[in-house]
């Protein structure tokens, strides 16, 4: 049995009841053959492949609050630090009803590699908890989040792991919970990224993991011949990646034509009216039926009907969840004629889709690489900062570009060395993993 199965195996077994963390451990380990195959022994021998499936430390711990009734509730609270072999641990936190372990672990095995390609010094983690911040007040909000706080400042710092936002925590979350930080700790550091811009914050954050997907994707098409002008894109999701998303595509000459939330989707044949979807979305919080009430020329879908992915186009931007994007959406990508497919958002297509998009021709950029622009300017933020600094917008966006550009060159080249050339996922996957492997060599048994 070669040793990327042996590990397989053993991961299955003991991590049977996270299929979320089993789907991303195979995909990762199946696409690596080819580097581990060419150095099996010495990974082997120092057991790599076991060190990088399994966490440093995972963290679950209780979070009581009080709501508005003075009714106690009780939420739980995660933590995984994955490896910090090349920085100190850096992801997000998501407040969803959805997390749970498997999801947490996916997550932050994922940012490893995604870290790991932004080419700065950033190693991969992830947290959250199973609280829902929708349809809860402000007072309710600031009370979860110091207490979330209190426990996982016991874990966190500016040099050992820097927690984000993610879904469900945005500006208002991160603030309340830098606030708890700094009441606890006496100290202000840099120990949460997706700060608001008083108190050290980086301009470009909000826009990042949009705007970074769409220079990537500019960058995949050129390489092909092709431009961004007059495309039609479809775009799942209304948070921030899908809004971002829809704002730079249409800044280049594209036309974006949909986007969706958890009700349904908007098919808007004239082209998503950005300022529109973000009074809905970012000042009313409000369903996508709004949209459509507001604009003629858009219809709204319920969820049940199908979704944004039957809507012929020329790219398409998954930029909702995981596992968004199934074998049937994929097939009717194709016979649409879609060219690309690049994921805005954390592996939200499953292996049979992604496989099926490859295999027939469609160029397919996993969110590893795609989606690298928002950890990439957390990373900027860090750098500000340490220096006591505040860059320009025009600063934190050509650098965020730079990054991006340079990913998707890094994951082109990977395939190639390794005969694979076109297969951007096993390109993104060896990128990130070289680095971390030589790092991880190089300090020992750790």
């Amino acid at each position: 049995m070669s040793y990327v199965d042996e590990v397989l195996e053993l991961v299955k077994k003991k991590n049977a009841s996270e299929p979320e963390f089993l789907q991303a451990v195979t995909e990762v380990l199946n696409s690596l053959r080819p580097v581990v195959e060419a150095n099996e022994e010495l990974y082997r021998k120092n057991a790599i492949l076991e060190r990088i499936t399994e966490p440093d430390r995972q963290i679950l711990f209780r979070v009581p609050w009080v709501d508005d009734n003075g009714q106690v509730q009780v939420n739980r609270g995660f933590r995984v630090q994955f490896n910090n072999a090349i920085g100190p641990y850096k992801g997000g936190l998501r407040l969803h009803p959805s997390v749970n372990l498997g999801i947490i672990k996916f997550l932050g095995f994922e940012q490893i590699f995604k870290n790991s390609l932004t080419s700065l010094p950033i190693g991969g983690g992830k947290g959250g908890s199973d609280f829902d911040p929708k349809g809860k007040s402000d007072r309710e909000i600031m009370a979860f989040c110091q207490s979330f706080m209190t426990e996982l400042s016991k874990y966190i710092g500016a040099d050992v792991d820097v927690p984000a936002g993610d879904i469900g925590t945005g500006a208002r979350e991160i603030g309340f919970m830098f606030g708890q930080y700094k009441r606890i700790k006496g100290s202000f550091e840099g120990v949460l990224t997706g700060k608001g811009l008083t108190y050290g914050g980086s301009l470009a954050r909000t826009e990042a993991t949009g705007y970074g997907l769409l220079y990537l994707t500019q960058e995949l098409m050129k390489c092909h011949g092709e431009s961004m002008e007059q495309k039609i894109v479809t775009v799942s999701g209304a948070g921030n990646v899908a809004i971002y998303a829809t704002q730079k595509a249409q800044q280049m000459g594209a036309k974006v034509v949909t986007c969706s939330d958890s009700t349904g989707w908007i098919y808007d044949p004239e082209g998503i009216d950005v300022a529109l979807l973000k009074e809905v979305k970012e000042v009313k919080r409000a369903r996508l039926t709004e949209y459509a009430a507001a604009r003629k020329s858009a219809e709204y879908h319920e969820a049940k009907d199908g979704s944004v992915w039957q809507i012929p186009c020329d790219i398409a931007l998954p930029c909702a969840t995981q596992n968004e994007l199934l074998i049937d959406d994929a097939k009717k990508l194709v016979a649409n004629g879609c060219k690309a497919v690049c994921e805005g958002a954390n592996m939200p297509t499953t292996i049979d889709a992604t496989e099926y998009l490859q295999n027939n021709g469609v160029w397919f950029v996993g969110g590893k690489a795609a989606n690298a622009g928002g950890v990439a300017t957390s990373a900027l933020e860090m750098s500000q900062n340490s220096e006591r600094l505040s860059w320009t917008f025009e600063e934190v966006d050509a650098k965020l570009q730079g990054i991006m550009v340079n990913i998707y060159h890094n994951i082109d080249d990977a395939a190639k060395r390794y005969g694979m050339e076109g297969n951007y996922v096993a390109g993104a996957n060896i990128a990130g993993f070289e680095k971390v492997v030589n790092a991880m060599l190089a300090q020992g048994v750790v």
